[in-house]
């Protein structure tokens, strides 16, 4: 029974270690500056290759063209509501 009993303890201090261990990495996954970081680190693997460290110009110019067209559209249908 005390053999038992001293399992009994040992399994529930460690299952109490790994609770803990599980509530710290949440946190840390939690934590803004954790979010932040990772996805800073996502949009960088977005336009920078991460073996060579070489910019990836291919999606670079997407965006640019993207940003570049939807000004334009902005200010062609500016232009065309205008009323002077």
């Amino acid at each position: 029974m005390t053999n038992e009993l001293s399992d009994l303890e040992r399994e529930i201090e460690e299952t109490r270690e790994r609770l803990a261990a599980t509530i710290d990495q949440l946190l840390h996954r939690s934590n803004p500056k954790t979010i932040v970081g990772r996805e800073v680190a996502a949009i960088k693997g977005h336009y920078v290759d991460a073996e060579t460290g070489e910019p990836r110009t291919d999606n670079i110019l997407k965006t640019v063209g993207g940003v570049v067209g939807t000004v334009v559209v902005i200010l062609v249908l500016r232009r065309l509501t205008r009323t002077d």
